[in-house]
């Protein structure tokens, strides 16, 4: 009986033995418990950090906060024939744009950029379609919805007035799905 009970109270590795020992001259700084709160807490100020972000993307997509543009005159009314087009820049210098007449008094003006991978669309009177030569993608004039190719979404419409005998961008129509 007396040999069991020697037995049972011994340590059954040296004391030296790291897995037995973690707290031995600070041998680890960082044990299980401390890391999952350093990881909540890096994921805690990770989410905290981006809610201005996903606030403004929250009030852009739900249409709240609108933009707007600086009325452009395009073209003048007599120097564009019906299913000829003309090229102009808008909503800045920096975006091009297209505006087709497609009848006496019918105008559409687009962002000229693919919706497939921003190549320039360009007007076909021939075909009476805006193509885009890159992947032979096609757009309907009269909505600028993608009728051929790999584009699937339409282009941006450009907001158009006709005054005194001649055509103004005035705004850029929301994306709607």
């Amino acid at each position: 009986m007396e040999k069991d009970k020697g037995k049972n109270n011994k340590i059954p590795f040296d004391e030296n033995n790291y897995t037995h020992n973690i707290h031995k001259q600070n041998e680890r700084l960082l044990d299980r418990r401390g890391f999952m709160k350093t990881m909540v807490g890096a994921a805690g100020v990770f989410a905290v950090s981006t809610l201005p972000w996903g606030g403004l993307a929250a009030k852009e997509l739900m249409g709240l906060g609108t933009k707007s543009h600086a009325k452009k005159k395009i073209v003048d009314i007599a120097s564009l024939p019906i299913g000829e087009a003309a090229e102009f820049s808008y909503p800045s210098e920096h975006e091009s744009a297209l505006l087709i007449r497609l009848g006496e008094n019918e105008y559409k003006a687009y962002q000229n950029a693919c919706t497939h991978l921003k190549c320039p669309v360009f007007w076909s009177s021939e075909e009476e379609k805006m193509v885009c030569p890159c992947h032979h993608g096609y757009f309907d004039p009269k909505s600028g919805k993608p009728t051929a190719g790999p584009p699937r979404r339409p282009l941006p419409e450009i907001v158009i007035a006709v005054e005194n005998d001649a055509v103004f961008a005035t705004g850029v129509k929301r994306y709607e799905a």
